[in-house]
């Protein structure tokens, strides 16, 4: 499919495969193992010949191009019309899927700090020479020492996050 269309558009661009060769800093030889279908480009060469061809990328990958009509220019910008609203509603949906996920955060460091604050540090009042009591407690304190310090910055940072990622009306 990649050989026939790039061929194609090539030919109803009114290149050579050599003034190809010369855009792209490859020999002639490599354009002709592309179009026989002997070889394929590289994910950065491929951008490279959509940006030379002028042509998108979709558009070298999908459907068999035949001729470049007027009707067939149409529906390659209806299908990248659709793709484009496709990729802004996929945006949309991750920027909504981010904004609950930071107010999700803000939640739990919100009723994790409320718990701690309620239990008034517990493990100070322990019986430390219990080897499990001991293990608990240093993990509880170092639990408690790394979040004291590092919620409010999450905390912060999270309340912009929802600043920055809420619906804008």
């Amino acid at each position: 499919m990649l050989n026939e269309n790039m061929k194609a558009i090539r030919k109803s661009k009114g290149l050579s495969q050599e003034e190809l060769a010369v855009k792209l800093n490859v020999v002639r030889q490599t354009i002709s193992k592309w179009e026989n279908g002997l070889s394929v480009p590289d994910s950065d060469m491929l951008l490279s010949i959509s940006e030379v061809l002028e042509t998108p990328v979709s558009t070298l990958l999908g459907e068999a191009v035949i001729e470049s009509k007027a009707d067939d220019l149409k529906v390659i910008a209806e299908k990248l019309e659709i793709i484009n609203l496709q990729l802004a509603q996929r945006k949309i949906t991750r920027r909504k899927v981010l904004h609950w996920l930071l107010i999700l955060v803000c939640a739990v460091i919100v009723t994790i700090s409320a718990a701690l604050i309620t239990l008034n540090s517990p493990y100070s009042g322990w019986d430390y020479s219990n080897p499990e009591a001991a293990v608990v407690g240093v993990a509880f304190h170092a639990f408690e020492w790394l979040f004291v310090r590092l919620a409010p910055i999450i905390f912060i940072g999270a309340i912009v996050g929802i600043f920055l990622t809420r619906n804008k009306v």
